[in-house]
């Protein structure tokens, strides 16, 4: 992948990924609105940040084509990416949200929960598409369909 589509993946990931907790945190917990959208802006950007350099170093030790890595590979990579994202963003959660780091970690444990799947789904579907809209920008229509 290119830097460019990197980048892509990265932003849709997080758009629908920090829209879907904020609602979730909302719906399910006492936070109020305020402090659950700064809490995962700051969680968002280190989770940018993380994505990067995490997709940077998977790769390097996992080539070839991405719509074939398998469902064991998928999941640990969800588990290290995740476990990971945990380590950096608890501390950051518990001092936004004036918790404490035990608070902070078993919130950022449902959050993760929820992202851990949402992240295997996201990135099969993206790999997927990815695949459909590539080879169809670099097929060109036969003459039969032009008619």
């Amino acid at each position: 992948m290119s830097a460019r589509e990197r980048l892509l993946h990265m932003l849709l990931f997080e758009l629908i990924a920090v829209s879907s907790v904020i609602i979730g945190l909302i719906v399910f917990s006492d936070i109020a609105l305020y402090s659950a959208l700064k809490t995962m802006i700051v969680v968002s950007l280190i989770a940018m940040v993380w994505n990067y350099l995490f997709n940077l170093i998977f790769d390097q030790f996992y080539r070839g084509a991405r719509e074939k890595r398998g469902l064991k590979l998928r999941i640990f990579y969800v588990l290290i990416f995740e476990s990971g994202l945990v380590i950096l963003t608890t501390p950051v959660m518990a001092y936004i949200l004036q918790v404490s780091l035990l608070e902070a970690f078993i919130l950022d444990l449902g959050i993760t929960l929820f992202i851990t799947l949402y992240t295997l789904v996201f990135n099969y579907c993206y790999d997927h598409l990815r695949l459909k809209f590539v080879n169809s920008k670099e097929t060109p229509p036969s003459l039969s369909q032009l008619n």
